[in-house]
């Protein structure tokens, strides 16, 4: 597959890059690609979550009430998780979400990610963008000149990018990455994948 290469004004200067089939045109698996999104929002989580049980919680632990002849039901602590303040049962404790995949699968699913968008006509290439300082307006500038201001933009870099990247903290829909970070995740989120020129050769060796 062949992208032609726009410049920061959006248009085309003539030169096309390829996209390999082997990375960008592959039978996607949707079971990969839901694996690996689970796995990247599993380990975004803390799990520092916890709630009391009830040998955990203050109260006295004289018996209330006689154990027979009340006529109710017996009770021998107000930490019961019958009574209010009491210990709450089966409560969530600390615990790691994480779990593991295997490198392939992750591939596949990075792979299945990419070829959505190809097929979708939602990833573009643009030629190495050039600021001698951090400006958000210049990339504001250059969304407006390749159509995708108004969309969920993951801006793809071959390499890293100090003045662009610091350009694009100020903007929500727009997040720099860099192409040997690429996540399944970022990919299925955006719904426009802004290459910079020499990334989808990242790609292409790293996926391939």
């Amino acid at each position: 597959m062949e992208l032609a290469v726009l410049n920061t004004q959006g248009n085309e200067t003539g030169r096309k890059v390829v996209l390999s089939d082997a990375v960008f045109g592959v039978e996607a698996n949707d079971h990969a690609i839901y694996l690996d999104v689970k796995q990247y929002l599993a380990d975004q989580r803390q799990g520092t979550h916890k709630a009391k049980q009830r040998n955990e919680v203050a109260g006295s632990t004289r018996k209330l009430k006689r154990q027979k002849g009340t006529g109710g039901a017996r009770c021998g602590s107000i930490k019961s998780p019958l009574f209010p303040g009491g210990g709450r049962v089966f409560g969530p404790v600390p615990r790691d979400y994480s779990f593991k995949l295997n490198k392939k699968l992750k591939q596949l699913a990075r792979r299945s990610a990419l070829t959505y968008k190809a097929q979708g006509g939602q990833i573009c290439v643009v030629e190495a963008i050039e600021m001698a300082a951090p400006k958000t307006k210049s990339v504001l500038a250059i969304a407006e000149a390749l159509k995708v201001a108004d969309k969920k933009v993951l801006l793809v870099l071959p390499e890293g990018n100090a003045n662009l990247q610091l350009s694009c903290r100020n903007i929500p829909n727009i997040q720099p990455v860099l192409a040997q970070n690429v996540n399944t995740y970022d990919v299925m989120n955006a719904s426009a994948v802004v290459m910079v020129e020499g990334a989808e050769n990242v790609l292409n060796t790293m996926l391939a």
